[in-house]
């Protein structure tokens, strides 16, 4: 059992510890080295959380698991069993996971006291937060809720750990998410949350910072929501007002009217592509004119033209020329969209041809296939051709 310095100051960034074990390990990778220590600073995945980052004696930490309570280190080199270490924490990581939490605490007691819904699922990544809930919340009842929780924030409540006795224990309305075998942790938000967890948290809800919903959205039966706080919202914000910032510039227009700018130019670059599609329907028409009504195979090579416009031109080859009928979109070196028809040939023969002798992808009906191919113009007119 590895005694867990986390639990004892998760504020704490430096640690010493002796190498129980080190075992080496193949893995898809290459080579890493499984290292267990007498204790640890290093929370591991557990609990829907990612691991501590850092260093031991130098070596980068890069995964951190625990299993029966021994806490297992894998470094990319070896270390001596027995020898002293010295082990040192990501501290910026570690903080900004218990922010994290902190905050996702906050939050879910505040779903669960307002509505009564559980966190049935929790995931706590470096990039985002998600909490799933047995129940149905809307927009305007999240709004509210991230409110409050960021009225809980300012509110700079102490967060209390406790290790409560079984007798304790079985008097005590604590959330939980599964059910746990031996001492349980018990992590308490004055007025705002009680619920076993195995993480690190801040001593006050005022270093959470803040607290934003990024996202929300229905999940088997109920919904699931991201969240960030602290610093990685802070960050999340930084990159979505550069990228904001950005846009206002080069359409040269105030934020606050983007929305509408970036509809008209929707719509407008809609109606482009209908009067393009319909003067490209028109060329080519004009060109399928030009073909003698005598002519049994038809294959045309074109550098941009739209599916719609390409299932026309086959209709219209198929419908007065008797071969196959076929139209080739893109270039030899980027590789070519193709639609082939014929009223009297089965197009799947076609088909398992070109797959067998230039590679294409695709498939149909006996009477018109689509696909993809990366050939030169000559080779496909002498498969398609005869």
């Amino acid at each position: 059992m590895t005694k867990k310095l986390y639990d004892l100051d998760a504020y704490q960034r430096e640690f010493d510890a002796e190498v129980v074990s080190c075992e080496k390990t193949e893995q898809k990778d290459g080579t890493v080295y499984q290292v267990i220590l007498n204790q640890t600073l290093f929370f591991p995945e557990e609990g829907g959380q990612s691991p501590d980052k850092g260093t031991i004696d130098g070596l980068k930490v890069l995964d951190v698991q625990i299993k029966k309570d021994v806490i297992t280190h894998t470094l990319e080199q070896p270390l001596t069993v027995g020898a002293k270490v010295h082990g040192i924490i990501d501290w910026e990581h570690r903080f900004y996971n218990m922010q994290q939490h902190s905050g996702e605490h906050i939050f879910s007691g505040t779903v669960h006291s307002k509505f009564g819904f559980n966190n049935v699922g929790f995931h706590l990544s470096d990039n985002i937060v998600t909490m799933d809930f047995d129940g149905v919340l809307t927009a305007e009842q999240v709004n509210e809720i991230e409110y409050r929780v960021n009225e809980v924030i300012t509110e700079n409540l102490p967060v209390e750990v406790t290790y409560p006795s079984k007798e304790e224990l079985a008097v005590l309305d604590y959330r939980s998410k599964i059910e746990i075998e031996g001492q349980v942790r018990i992590v308490t938000i004055p007025g705002v949350d009680v619920c076993a967890c195995c993480a690190p948290h801040v001593k006050h809800t005022g270093e959470v910072g803040m607290l934003k919903v990024m996202s929300l959205s229905n999940y088997k039966g109920g919904v699931r929501i991201s969240i960030l706080c602290g610093f990685r919202a802070l960050l999340a914000f930084r990159q979505k007002s550069e990228i904001i910032s950005a846009i206002s510039g080069s359409l040269s227009a105030n934020q606050e009217l983007l929305p509408d700018l970036v509809e008209k130019l929707k719509n407008s670059n809609q109606d482009l592509k209908y009067q393009l599609a319909e003067v490209k329907q028109k060329l080519m028409a004009e060109k399928i004119a030009e073909i003698p009504a005598e002519q049994k195979h038809v294959i045309l090579f074109e550098t941009d033209i739209d599916i719609p416009v390409m299932r026309n031109v086959i209709n219209e080859l198929t419908a007065s020329h008797t071969g196959i009928c076929g139209i080739f979109v893109g270039t030899e070196e980027e590789g070519y969209q193709f639609i082939i028809g014929s009223s009297t040939s089965d197009c799947r023969e076609i088909a398992a041809l070109l797959r067998e002798k230039v590679g294409a992808r695709g498939g149909g009906s006996a009477a018109m296939i689509q696909g993809s191919v990366k050939a030169k113009e000559q080779e496909l007119l002498q498969l398609l051709q005869g």
